[in-house]
């Protein structure tokens, strides 16, 4: 009996828009412009709507909202009800398994 090797799945990876720096999907944070115009943290990554990617980190969470990063990548101006939503969503939020075993984000070449 022959076995085939199995096929490791390519790990999707994104960039996010506070620090711009592209890692494994998984270790960032989805945030999404819904139908109704509102913008939203979406932990399951699975909520219908334009998405964009964010560092689970206080530093890449305060760019991504004060230099406007995010209303760029979600083609929308964001209600200051939903930044305090999303800052509090960064705050009360727990790290990614990356940041709980110490690991740095992966550095990319993009600038």
């Amino acid at each position: 009996m022959t076995t085939t090797p199995l096929r490791l799945r390519p790990v999707p990876q994104r960039t996010c828009v506070g620090c711009a720096t592209a890692t494994n999907k998984r270790e960032l944070v989805r945030v999404v412009r819904t139908a109704d115009g509102s913008v939203v943290a979406d932990p399951t990554g699975k909520q219908a709507g334009r998405g964009a990617y964010v560092h689970n980190q206080a530093e890449c969470w305060e760019a991504a909202l004060k230099k406007g990063r995010l209303e760029r990548s979600l083609k929308v101006k964001i209600s200051n009800q939903d930044v305090q939503g999303l800052r509090e969503f960064a705050n009360a939020a727990p790290p990614t398994p990356s940041q709980a075993t110490g690991l740095a984000p992966q550095e990319s070449g993009a600038a």
